[in-house]
């Protein structure tokens, strides 16, 4: 999990908190590393793949309207920004 947090930029708490309800919904799976009982392993369940298939395209469709609002080169600024601010 500490992967996938680091991925978000957020802490463990945070993104365990954010996942409890993907798992109930039955979208992801939350198991123990065999190799590290204190490790945990996320994994997507075929609904959760099929809803993130879904929305793929609409979250790449709102992001391009964001960019077209910016000028030409803002967006890479942008996100180079956010990125020194994390």
């Amino acid at each position: 999990m500490g992967a996938v947090a680091s991925l978000l930029a957020m802490d463990r708490t945070t993104l365990t908190a954010a996942l409890k309800p993907l798992e109930r919904r039955g979208l992801l799976k939350i198991t123990t590393d065999h190799d590290d009982r204190r490790a945990r392993l996320l994994e997507l369940t075929p609904q959760g793949r099929k809803l993130l298939a879904r929305a793929a395209p609409v979250w790449k469709r709102a992001h391009a309207a964001v960019e077209d609002l910016l000028v030409q080169g803002e967006p890479d600024r942008l996100r180079k920004d956010l990125r020194v601010l994390s």
